[in-house]
């Protein structure tokens, strides 16, 4: 289902939605909250758990952490390492290349993602995602899940510089993947695109 662009919110609004934002919080890591707000107003009632909002950010390269638990209750971000598929990074350079929604691309999709319920697959329990949008509108189709991989650790950064690749899907580390089961699945927005500079 391919949604219509949204509007921002209003600067009152959007700081309502976002609650207290810590005095500690970074620029970037405000503008990480902006845009989740931004986007689950667009979704709309697409999604049905509000809370917290998972934002991939590809801008950044997959040595830093990209994938941010945006909390609009308490204004708060947590941010964990996440893979980018092959499709999107030919060379393995460690940067995104470019994002598609072809079947067979192996590449990351960029857009709105509904998370949904767990399933036991290929790297163990794993939560399904549905695309929202008309670039991602093939993400149940082409089996993009989020799950943990080996292959997303800072072993692999201190060993490589990069981590390893998903075959487009949101791959977490196996020591982190817990978090993204507990407080990003069952009805809740994953947005993936660039967004900027950390």
């Amino acid at each position: 289902m391919a949604l219509g662009a949204g509007m921002a919110l209003p600067g009152r609004a959007l700081a309502a939605s976002i609650g207290a934002t810590p005095a500690s919080t970074t620029p970037y890591e405000r503008r990480i909250l902006d845009v989740a707000a931004q986007q689950l107003q667009r979704v709309g009632d697409a999604v049905w758990r509000r809370d917290l909002v998972g934002i991939a950010d590809f801008a950044q390269p997959s040595w830093k952490p990209r994938l941010h638990f945006a909390n609009l209750e308490n204004g708060s971000v947590r941010s964990f390492l996440l893979a980018h598929g092959r499709g999107s990074d030919p060379g393995h350079s460690g940067w995104l290349q470019n994002f598609s929604n072809r079947p067979g691309s192996l590449a990351t999709s960029r857009g709105a993602f509904l998370t949904a319920e767990w399933y036991k697959g290929k790297y163990g329990t794993s939560i399904r995602l549905l695309g929202l949008d008309e670039d991602n509108s093939m993400a149940l189709d082409r089996a993009i899940v989020m799950h943990p991989a080996w292959y997303v650790d800072t072993a692999m950064i201190d060993k490589w510089g990069k981590l390893g690749r998903s075959e487009g899907c949101f791959a977490m580390s196996e020591s982190n993947f817990n978090e993204a089961l507990w407080h990003l699945s069952g009805g809740r927005l994953l947005y993936a695109d660039r967004i900027g500079e950390g």
